[in-house]
């Protein structure tokens, strides 16, 4: 059983590969070259369909909307769906702020099977940031 330090420390070790590795992107996604991108991992998977990673470098370039807010929500919800079905946690809540005209922030909140919340807000050098 872990301790609730290093189920925290596990969490968060989580939270950043899911949302801060390239998942590739789907064929229908907009994006700005031919360049699909994606973990090279992915190639391989252990389970099938299984992929690391988040969608959320599509909108480095996009203006920030109300669309590209939700767009970020899905993304980070996305990649860590799996915490949910692998039975780490049991909910998983996405928070985006927009702070200026070309930032939003995100934050992360886990609720794990006792109950117990785990926070995460990216520090100023993980924030999504985008370029208007």
């Amino acid at each position: 059983m872990m301790n609730e330090g290093s189920l925290q420390a596990s969490l968060l070790r989580s939270v950043i590969i899911s949302l801060f590795t390239w998942r590739r992107a789907e064929a229908d996604d907009p994006f700005d070259d031919a360049e699909r991108f994606g973990w090279w991992g992915d190639t391989y998977p252990a389970v099938t369909n299984d992929r690391i990673g988040s969608r959320l470098w599509l909108l480095r370039r996009v203006k920030l909307t109300a669309q590209t807010q939700r767009d970020a929500e899905f993304y980070a919800r996305e990649a860590l769906s799996w915490l949910i079905d692998d039975g780490h946690v049991q909910r998983i809540n996405i928070f985006t702020e927009q702070v200026q005209s070309n930032r939003l922030n995100l934050g992360v909140e886990l609720v794990v099977p006792d109950g117990q919340v785990v926070r995460f807000n990216p520090s100023e050098q993980w924030q999504v940031i985008y370029a208007v």
